[in-house]
């Protein structure tokens, strides 16, 4: 099996597609921000709080930690993902538009959200978090570039059962960024054909 090389231009460049997607979302109407697909699934709004909750995980490990990495006599050109992280990593990676597997979300990352106070302010707060805690992503990214990161592993959210390495973190937090985008996708898809019958 081939190792997969990580590397910070990759990480930011489909960073930067995923902010402005979600960028752009912005101007969607309240209804399709707010209605899911069908009674089991979540809508846009959820999808992004979901997210929020996720990355929050990251967040705080990512303040405590990179600073205090030793920095690298230069740039790094790329980081090879471990197999077992390889796998937990590719169990999030949507392959040609599609998410392979789904899965029953843990609740610690279930986005509780009440329906009847998803009105343009909350919907507004739910956005600026996203950008915040995703463009704190974005700044980790860049500052590894010339850290030690082979210097510390951390503790996946789900519990050190699964332990990343810097990169490998990033890697998984974009591939989950995609998937939940490829799920946002599907909801639009959803509403539209429910429009046009």
């Amino acid at each position: 099996m081939a190792q997969l090389l990580l590397t910070p231009e990759n990480h930011i460049q489909r960073l930067n597609a995923i902010l402005n997607k979600v960028d752009q979302l912005q101007n969607l109407g309240l209804p399709s921000l707010t209605t899911p697909p069908n009674s089991k699934s979540w809508n846009i709004l959820e999808v992004l709080v979901h997210l929020n909750i996720a990355y929050g995980h990251y967040q705080q490990k990512f303040n405590q930690h990179i600073p205090k990495l030793p920095d690298t006599q230069s740039e790094s050109e790329g980081f090879r993902i471990r197999r077992w992280q390889k796998l937990v990593v590719d169990s999030q990676r949507p392959k040609e538009g599609v998410r392979k597997w789904k899965m029953k979300t843990l609740k610690k990352f279930e986005p509780l959200l009440d329906h009847n106070q998803l009105n343009p302010e909350k919907t507004e707060e739910i956005f600026k978090t996203f950008m915040e805690l995703h463009n704190h992503l974005k700044e980790a990214v860049l500052i590894c570039r010339k850290k030690e990161v082979s210097q510390l592993k951390i503790p996946s959210a789900i519990g050190s059962v699964v332990r990343f390495y810097l990169p490998e973190a990033f890697e998984f937090l974009i591939c989950h960024l995609e998937r939940h985008m490829v799920q946002i996708d599907e909801i639009l898809q959803q509403q539209e054909s429910l429009v046009s019958t």
